[in-house]
């Protein structure tokens, strides 16, 4: 380009002598006038401004190439982690949140989301993947096609559409009809927070299963805490739906319950016209024997004939579907890598409100994000007592020393010079008490560290005690677990569905903390997870076929016995190490 220029400055200099000169009033700064000079126009300067013109066309055109999207194929890569500058942090306040940001190429992750939501509505769907690595392997095409499917049934289906309330007419009328052309599952918000996003992700993997519509009930929060995942129908339960009364009450010895029908056999000899408009499953840790039999194939052809299922849970008991022979096939065409089930599912399902996502992103710009690494650390601790516990502070520090989470401090040396370019190193811990951050923090202000890296601590919150029903509390936690996914290397508690939420949606295999027996910090302190699949905490030991008592953790490859709870089940790659 810098020949052309000087090739044009010698054409202006040679020209210019058998060129008539311009009336003495024209300047560079009067383009306009010196075209209406009617006498002759200056072959020159039409020369160039018909360069210039060229030139930006080109650059129009350049530019054009290098922002259009490339292939959907081409996008799946493993990024490395680094921090990102999102946005200025007085971009990101609450009532700035609505203001243009750049928005990342594979923004429907890999096909997964849908098109055609008001972005201004959800601001977290699209910006979310700038804070986050992509994943070198992306949801399979029959995941994706499945879920469209079912994207156009929940439209066809949903409140308040004509087909919903014919069904509803038949639920009012207590009569079963045959000729519905809709059968839903309805998920009772119940427990806390974790165990909530968890179950809802099974949920709606068992409505996938059964073509059934997912409908929400909405608790005290979820509308506040979660946007709408599909496209142009609500996923939220209409406030007029008849059976809402009952579901504070319902429990394992429901009439309604089926665990309770069996154990009564009442469903033995009912002709098709007798059927209930609706079963409620029980299938919260509690469950009997009846109630598990839910896991079973002939117990899920019965179930198959009912509109309405009503479904109570505190399990995320998406590996026991794994066991049904008749979901076998449809799993795996879906999930060809089993461990990215609820990565998947939460990625498509969960997406912050406005509110909580203005938390998010102005704690990760202000804290998190000029970080060159950032390690999660989530504390969940189920003794009684006030305060922080020395024991369980031993075991984190002997855990990220072990594990090179975090770096030595050298007590002998005021300060350690960096071999090479000092790292910087943000720790996000959460948890109840402010007693661990605080005593990290204090660890690595008072002594440098034996790697010279600078280590920072950040705490968003710390509630003290766990408040389920409190708006602002739940905020906080999902505003917590999304900022603990967004970590590049994560360390979890034993047991902690917190945790699993965090795991899962950042598709981070963590380091998992075990739980302490006596006051005693466990040796070793903590193992890296097979995978990053939640634990089922309470799976059926029971073969449908034999009709006895199996280790259900040794059936298939893919299902095994968690890392944190002995008898609990989750999703593997088959080959993983015990």
């Amino acid at each position: 380009m810098t020949g052309f220029f000087m090739q044009m400055k010698r054409f202006k200099s040679s020209s210019s002598k058998d060129q008539r000169a311009p009336p003495s009033d024209f300047t560079d700064d009067t383009v306009s006038r010196g075209l209406e000079w009617k006498c002759g126009l200056n072959p020159m300067k039409f020369m160039g401004i018909f360069v210039v013109c060229l030139m930006g066309l080109s650059v129009l055109f350049s530019l054009s190439l290098i922002l259009k999207d490339p292939p959907s194929d081409s996008i799946w890569t493993v990024a490395e982690a680094r921090p990102l500058d999102v946005l200025p942090q007085e971009a990101i306040n609450q009532e700035d949140l609505s203001q243009p940001v750049e928005v990342p190429k594979d923004k429907l992750l890999g096909g997964l989301l849908p098109m055609g939501f008001d972005r201004e509505s959800c601001l977290s769907r699209d910006e979310s993947l700038l804070y986050r690595k992509e994943l070198p392997r992306k949801p399979s095409s029959y995941l994706i096609s499945k879920i469209r499917r079912y994207e156009v049934l929940h439209k066809r289906c949903g409140p308040y559409t004509e087909l919903y309330n014919k069904t509803l007419t038949d639920l009012k009328s207590g009569q079963y009809t045959s000729s519905s052309d809709c059968n839903y599952i309805v998920w009772i918000s119940f427990s806390g927070l974790g165990n909530r996003i968890l179950t809802l992700a099974s949920a709606f993997l068992y409505a996938l299963l059964t073509d059934r519509v997912l409908l929400v009930d909405r608790g005290v929060d979820m509308p506040d805490l979660f946007c709408e995942p599909f496209p142009e129908v609500s996923w939220l339960l209409p406030l007029d739906f008849p059976i809402t009364p009952q579901f504070s009450s319902f429990n394992q010895k429901s009439a309604e319950s089926y665990g309770n029908m069996l154990k009564n056999n009442l469903l033995g000899n009912l002709s098709r016209s007798a059927l209930p408009p609706y079963v409620y499953l029980h299938l919260v840790h509690d469950y009997d024997e009846h109630d598990k039999l839910f896991f079973c194939g002939q117990d899920q052809t019965f179930l198959q004939k009912i509109p309405w299922l009503i479904m109570k849970t505190d399990n995320y008991f998406v590996p026991s579907l794994f066991l049904i022979p008749s979901f076998e096939q449809e799993l795996s065409n879906l999930f060809p890598g089993k461990e990215n089930v609820f990565h998947f599912l939460g990625r498509y399902l969960f997406h912050p409100t406005n509110s909580v996502w203005g938390l998010i992103s102005r704690y990760y710009q202000a804290y998190l994000a000029k970080a060159d690494e950032k390690l999660g650390i989530q504390i969940r601790v189920f003794d009684t007592g006030n305060g922080h516990f020395q024991h369980v502070l031993e075991q984190i520090l002997t855990c990220t020393v072990k594990e090179n989470l975090l770096p030595q401090i050298n007590r002998k040396e005021p300060i350690v010079t960096p071999s090479g370019k000092q790292k910087t190193k943000a720790v996000l811990l959460t948890s109840l008490s402010s007693g661990y951050s605080e005593e990290i923090r204090n660890m690595y202000w008072e002594y440098p560290t034996v790697t010279g890296d600078v280590i920072s601590v950040y705490q968003p919150s710390h509630e003290e005690y766990q408040q389920t029903e409190k708006q602002t509390h739940n905020r906080k936690a999902w505003a917590e677990m999304y900022l603990l996914s967004l970590m590049d290397k994560l360390v979890t508690s034993s047991w902690s569905t917190f945790g699993y939420v965090a795991q899962g949606l950042g598709g981070l295999k963590p380091w998992i903390l075990f739980k302490p027996e006596n006051q005693t910090a466990p040796d070793p302190p903590c193992r890296r997870a097979m995978s990053m699949e939640p634990c089922f905490h309470a799976p059926p030991l029971y073969d449908c076929k034999k009709k006895t008592g199996v280790d259900t953790g040794l059936l298939v490859p893919h299902v095994r016995h968690c890392e944190d709870m002995s008898w609990g089940l989750k999703l593997v790659e088959s080959g993983s190490e015990l």
